[in-house]
């Protein structure tokens, strides 16, 4: 294994008796952004949970930063940011509100020019007072990218965005 921000090795994943991934390698640097397609049910979204230590391979092995997946998720975790299909917003909160709260949830104190600033980044700061259940899907989306952006990761994973 090298020193790559991300690094799998004959990743393999089986849910009983069926197959889901069968030896994927995969080698990406710090900065590069890489696309995986496939139809639904291709095994794109379990690959990202491995990734993002949420789920543990069957066989094969991967690094993050040079800690293996299945060792220190802690440590990887630390590192990487992951926006998963479901948003994981409040529809009664306002979009600040919604980050405000990441804010608290992850222990850090609220800062609100950084949250004015990740609204901005992603085009909602015209909403920011807005309630989130008024959202559309793509609008939630871009929300919970801000939410990320709070604390910017050096690895980003995104299911579908």
């Amino acid at each position: 294994m090298s020193d790559a921000a991300l690094e799998l090795r004959g990743i393999a994943r089986r849910f009983g008796r069926r197959w889901v991934l069968r030896g994927i390698d995969l080698e990406a640097a710090a900065g590069e952004a890489i696309g995986l397609t496939g139809r639904n049910g291709s095994g794109k979204t379990t690959l990202l949970r491995i990734c993002a230590t949420l789920l543990r391979p069957s066989r094969g092995e991967g690094r993050i930063f040079g800690v293996s997946i299945g060792s220190d998720a802690a440590a990887i975790r630390e590192r990487i940011g992951i926006l998963a299909h479901d948003a994981g917003l409040y529809g009664n909160l306002t979009a600040a509100e919604n980050l405000v709260f990441a804010q608290r949830m992850a222990g850090h104190r609220v800062d609100r020019a950084a949250i004015a600033g990740a609204l901005g980044e992603v085009g909602l700061a015209q909403e920011a007072e807005e309630r989130v259940r008024g959202f559309s899907a793509g609008m939630r989306r871009r929300l919970a990218l801000a939410r990320l952006l709070l604390r910017p990761p050096d690895l980003l994973l995104l299911d579908e965005p």
